[in-house]
């Protein structure tokens, strides 16, 4: 069922006003009332005004009806004839004296208009055709003031009264002077009420602005709150809203403490992931720690026990094969944790001259090395870049992703290293025309334990921890690391400072 025209219309002014500030909002509304009141009491005033005026001119019209001596003719008795002495006006339809200027006079006679005349600017009185004042004949004998339109003369207010004989007398006052009066009157409040418009909206502007001000610094302590990276490590919430704003007798106050007990529940929340997150990562530091020793030592009585396979059945010596193995694949990843514990606890790392260039060439080196089936390719700049920072671990950075795309793109795969200087700092590039990382896991790569198993190999048993550790290093040299990935292409690239951040 299709919706009304009415709500239309509502949903409309709804979107129309969705992107309105409150403060803009306010303004508008009392802006809006302020102009139906005035409309509202524009038009009243001047109903009143034009009733005003019309009741004078049918005073003027009726006032010799209150007067039985009235010069008048219809103040005689019914069949008195005027005098022989009366004035000329009396006996000739003449506006009466002290009627304004284009009132008219017409005596009826069978019921159309037999005689009319008008006064003039200067006072006198002159003939009107009858045609153009014949609508007075249809004015009602009853005394009463009567609404009359005589056409290109305009609106008039007429009164008839019976004559001797059976003729009509009518007399006319124009309302061209109570029109232009009411005109100058709906002008003047017009001029008047747009500029109180325009002064209660800048005042308005200027009120709603002071009121909302406490909101404005609620809405700044919020959007600072924002800015805290809250996700990870140790953050101090020592942001609240201004004690002046937490007033609950107003909204804005009521609002400004909700969101400070909100503030402090998300700290005392964030204090207890700090303390949790605190002791699980000592508790990997130290079972690192205490794990290499044994690890250690599995490693070199399993390698003895293996110099010794003449000694031992061939099964035996298989196993001590694959114990000898674990061991060190167990080794490589309790050094893993070991450093991502350390990166975690903000120990410093060395920081010296590192010449990328030379770093590049040999970590390819040694990827071709482990991937020969791979085609290596290598885009370095003409001369050497050097960004300060731990070389071991800047070639540990460039490693991982090495290994990363040799393990999880199939043979053929093409690999491009790429070293190029940007703005204030360098950009470490590797890129692979491999099956790519789906869209739904390339903002988990650099979690710990990650693995994209969907699309790509797990042949080499990835612990998940190289992009992590890759994370970890660049973020510890002040750089930043991304991904960009689709079916063909997949590129990973580093940027660090040239200088230490």
């Amino acid at each position: 069922m299709s919706s009304s025209p009415r709500s239309d219309r509502g949903d409309r002014w709804r979107r129309a006003l969705a992107g309105w500030s409150l403060r803009r909002r306010l303004v508008l509304a009392v802006v809006a009332l302020l102009a139906l009141v005035s409309v509202g009491i524009g038009g009243l005033t001047t109903v009143a005004l034009r009733q005003f005026l019309i009741k004078q001119v049918d005073n003027q019209l009726t006032q010799d009806d209150r007067r039985r001596d009235g010069p008048f003719p219809w103040n005689r008795q019914q069949g008195e004839r005027p005098r022989s002495d009366s004035p000329p006006w009396q006996l000739r339809p003449d506006p009466p004296p002290g009627f304004p200027p284009e009132s008219i006079a017409a005596r009826v006679t069978g019921g159309a208009v037999a005689s009319a005349r008008i006064r003039t600017l200067t006072g006198s009185a002159e003939a009107v055709t009858a045609d153009q004042v014949a609508r007075l004949a249809t004015v009602p004998v009853d005394g009463r003031p009567r609404t009359v339109d005589l056409g290109d003369r305009g609106g008039y207010r007429a009164v008839a009264r019976s004559l001797a004989g059976g003729d009509v007398l009518v007399f006319a006052i124009p309302l061209a002077g109570v029109r232009e009066t009411v005109w100058w009157m709906v002008v003047a409040q017009a001029g008047v009420a747009a500029a109180g418009l325009l002064v209660a909206g800048s005042l308005g502007l200027l009120i709603v602005r002071a009121t909302l001000r406490p909101l404005t610094r609620v809405a700044a302590t919020a959007a600072r709150v924002t800015e805290l990276p809250l996700d990870r490590g140790e953050v101090a919430l020592s942001v609240r809203v201004p004690e002046a704003d937490t007033d609950p007798r107003t909204e804005v106050g009521q609002v400004g403490a909700a969101l400070n007990r909100m503030l402090g529940h998300v700290a005392d929340a964030l204090a207890a992931r700090q303390a949790s997150e605190t002791r699980v990562r000592q508790f990997v530091a130290d079972a690192s720690h205490e794990l290499r020793t044994p690890l250690a030592a599995i490693r070199g009585y399993a390698e003895v026990a293996r110099r010794g396979r003449d000694r031992v059945p061939p099964d035996v010596a298989h196993a001590l094969r694959r114990v000898e193995s674990a061991s060190t694949r167990m080794t490589g990843l309790v050094d893993d944790l070991l450093l991502l514990a350390r990166l975690d606890s903000g120990r410093p790392l060395a920081v010296e001259p590192v010449d990328l260039t030379a770093l590049i060439l040999d970590a390819v080196s040694d990827a071709h090395a482990a991937g020969p089936e791979h085609r290596w390719q290598l885009d370095l700049p003409d001369q050497a870049l050097e960004v300060p920072g731990d070389a071991v671990r800047l070639h540990q950075v460039v490693a991982n992703l090495l290994a990363n795309a040799r393990v999880h793109t199939p043979p053929g795969t093409t690999v491009t290293t790429r070293l190029a200087a940007v703005g204030d700092g360098v950009e470490v590039s590797v890129v692979d025309d491999g099956p790519g990382i789906p869209p739904r896991l390339q903002g988990e790569v650099f979690e710990r334990f990650a693995r994209a198993d969907s699309s790509r190999s797990r042949e080499h048993g990835s612990t998940g921890l190289g992009l992590a550790i890759v994370a970890a290093v660049v973020e510890a040299h002040h750089g930043a690391v991304r991904v960009e990935s689709r079916p063909g292409r997949t590129a990973f690239t580093v940027r660090l400072p040239k200088t230490d951040g």
